[in-house]
């Protein structure tokens, strides 16, 4: 058990939840971060029903002072943040050369910097108290590709880069930085691609499924021990790894 504070972004939903569930399930004090604030606030809500410490915090990772605030709430609340889940993210499905300017920025600005930004507002303090613990949600759409999200893939793959180059830096000041990269899972943000899909949907989930050795679409309740493992004090010589939840989709 642990009484630390986590701040987990796009915590409200999806795979944000599962992390946010897990972490306050172990004693965590857990800031759901989203844009979502009514949703955010309802998971906060259901930590704290079931014997956990949770708020819920509105912020827009693609602005700075946003995340800004949004941590100096968070500080004031709880106190200062130790461990943070860089989870927010955002895509579309389609063939990148149908892809625009306008399109390539949003996702990189949501899923590459949003990151970068959230970061950048909660090391510097974790440096100066000689503890911290970084896991930024990838993909394993990052490491091998992943057909249909083609810039998605790339924002991915800097995060997964960005974290080995950030574990170097605060290796020596109590820090630890690594990577969590879901396979396919079954999210909100799936189900609404999935919808749209039309006739088409069942042949979209039959073929992810098919991909997974273990034959079955990964959940956001798979993802939160994975997390949660890299926040603790057991995993306190870790740093710069990349692990995939996939059921065997990556294997490397």
């Amino acid at each position: 058990m642990s009484n630390r504070v986590a701040l987990v972004t796009g915590g409200a939903q999806g795979i944000g939840k599962g992390i946010a569930t897990t972490l306050g399930s172990q004693g965590f004090k857990v800031a759901i971060a989203d844009m979502n604030l009514d949703i955010a606030t309802q998971t906060a809500k259901e930590i704290t029903e079931a014997g956990g410490t949770a708020i819920a915090v509105e912020v827009d990772v693609t602005d700075t002072a946003s995340v800004e605030a949004a941590v100096r709430k968070v500080e004031d609340e709880l106190g200062p943040v130790e461990v943070v889940v860089n989870n927010a993210g955002w895509d579309d499905f389609m063939p990148f050369v149908k892809t625009t300017e306008e399109f390539w920025d949003r996702v990189l600005d949501v899923n590459f910097k949003g990151a970068l930004r959230v970061t950048k507002a909660v090391v510097p303090g974790m440096m100066e108290r000689g503890f911290g613990r970084v896991i930024n949600i990838g993909s394993d759409a990052g490491r091998v590709g992943s057909s249909l999200e083609a810039v998605y893939s790339g924002a991915k793959g800097g995060i997964i880069a960005f974290t080995k180059t950030l574990a170097r830096e605060v290796a020596t000041k109590g820090i630890t930085a690594n990577t969590v990269c879901p396979g396919p899972t079954d999210t909100p943000a799936l189900r609404k691609f999935i919808d749209g899909a039309g006739q088409d949907a069942e042949k979209v989930i039959g073929g992810m499924t098919r991909a997974v050795p273990m034959k079955r679409l990964g959940t956001p309740e798979d993802i939160g021990p994975a997390a949660a493992f890299f926040a603790s004090d057991a995993a306190g010589f870790i740093t710069g790894q990349t692990l995939s939840v996939s059921g065997g989709l990556t294997m490397a």
